[in-house]
């Protein structure tokens, strides 16, 4: 697993919702390219959780951006906020080669609600007609993320490929200590099996540029959020409200970090762009983290920002391989839960902390998260999920402040990541990403 698999720059509002359909659609009409000129209509069926909340996940509307080309990475989100409404008006789509085929969103993208495919509950399927004959048809996972599997999606670099592959935190803090390394330079030295050192470093840099973008824009940016709900972007007049605080307030780095995270989610949730970490509707815990150790922390150093996120995708692995990271499947523990986790961790690596306290760290966050519902209102990542990220950032600084302390603890995060994915599958399946229960149905939509 690289680092990529963790880090992903998308857009908002999700992930699992909206980036992994737009990689799903572009890779299938990708795979159809000679073809296309035979291609009259394309349909999609969209089940569980896709279906539940993929209206207010906008996953309708990044269908209709991957079959016309855009990548979830590059695409300009004003292209990606009217694209569909044009779709909409024309009821036909420019496929990437430039054929134009007949595409009615109303009719041509079906949300089976009561249905779903068997391997996940995001699942899709991608059919292409040419007149009445069906001439191709495909089904895709969307594991959470951004991760998708399907046709096109096999596996670059295989674990055997890997020279230091490690599947659980036992065997990576095995690894490195036999290695004389801390957990970041086991990361570093697998990417490096793969690629020239520059290229990751360019990629990281670019991960942080991002995140930091974001925030930016968040902090700039007023008015309402999309979807129904009417919800008041707060980080402008948060921000203005911390600045102009009086000084030697105790609290003012966690005032701080709320602002950070909060930016960051609201821009995802207006479908801005964002880096999934490891989703997006957890995008704001680790660039708040950051922004902390950046900020907060004497002494602070570039390579500090490196060991943190390498560090951070270390543990993102350990989920993602022995649990899950998709609110779908095990609830919001394996988004905001897992982003404490990774935050917590990485934040003790950017201060050199040990390797066993890092491990503490994380597993101290994701204790602390076991069992958190994923119950988004009116099936926006708005209410309780942006607040959420602010929650699980001061938690992460917190869990990481607990563990550099006292490294001596009883639960290893092997046992926590299992605990949590056990807790994920008998969690009831209105309180995974669904908006059937929780409080996606007490709360009275305004």
């Amino acid at each position: 697993m690289r680092v990529a698999d963790v880090f992903k720059i998308g857009i908002g509002p999700s992930s699992s919702h909206t980036v992994g359909p737009m990689r799903a659609a572009r890779q299938f009409v990708h795979d159809l390219e000679s073809r296309h000129a035979e291609i009259t209509r394309l349909h999609v069926d969209l089940y569980g959780s896709l279906a539940l909340t993929g209206r207010g996940h906008g996953t309708d509307r990044a269908v209709m951006l991957g079959l016309a080309g855009c990548a979830a990475d590059t695409v300009d989100p004003d292209l990606a906020r009217d694209l569909p409404e044009l779709v909409a008006s024309r009821r036909s789509l420019d496929l990437p080669s430039g054929t134009c085929v007949a595409f009615d969103p109303a009719t041509d993208i079906e949300f089976r609600m009561r249905e779903t495919l068997s391997r996940h509950p995001n699942g899709m399927r991608f059919q292409a007609f040419a007149n009445a004959d069906l001439i191709a048809s495909a089904d895709y996972f969307s594991l959470g993320g951004g991760l998708v599997e399907g046709p096109g999606f096999e596996p670059g670099a295989t674990l055997a490929e890997l020279p230091y592959d490690f599947a659980s935190a036992a065997e990576l803090l095995a690894m490195a200590e036999s290695n004389a390394w801390a957990i970041w330079q086991v990361v570093q030295a697998n990417e490096a099996a793969l690629e020239p050192a520059a290229e990751l470093d360019a990629y990281l840099a670019s991960i942080w540029t991002t995140m930091q973008q974001c925030i930016e824009r968040g902090l700039a940016t007023e008015g309402i959020l999309p979807g129904g709900l009417n919800v008041r972007r707060r980080a402008p007049r948060l921000y203005r409200k911390f600045r102009s605080a009086t000084a030697g307030d105790r609290l003012e780095a966690m005032d701080f970090v709320n602002v950070m995270a909060i930016a960051v989610n609201e821009e995802n949730a207006a479908g801005g762009r964002v880096v999934t970490a490891p989703t997006n509707g957890a995008a704001g815990v680790i660039p708040a983290v950051l922004s902390y150790y950046r900020d907060y922390i004497p002494d602070a150093t570039p390579a500090g920002i490196t060991r943190f996120l390498l560090t951070a995708a270390a543990i993102g692995m350990l989920y993602k391989r022995n649990a899950s990271i998709s609110g779908a499947e095990v609830g919001c523990q394996g988004e905001v839960g897992v982003a404490c986790s990774m935050a917590a961790a990485g934040l003790v690596a950017a201060q050199d902390g040990t390797n066993a306290q890092i491990e503490h760290a994380a597993e101290i966050a994701m204790e602390h998260n076991l069992g958190m519902t994923c119950d988004p209102i009116g099936g926006l990542v708005q209410i309780p999920c942006i607040e959420r990220n602010a929650m699980g950032a001061v938690k992460a600084i917190n869990a990481s402040r607990m563990a550099m302390v006292e490294e001596d603890h009883h639960v290893s995060l092997d046992q926590v990541i299992r605990v949590m994915f056990e807790t994920g599958r008998d969690m009831q399946a209105k309180y995974k990403e669904t908006s059937l229960g929780g409080l996606a149905v007490s709360v009275v939509e305004c």
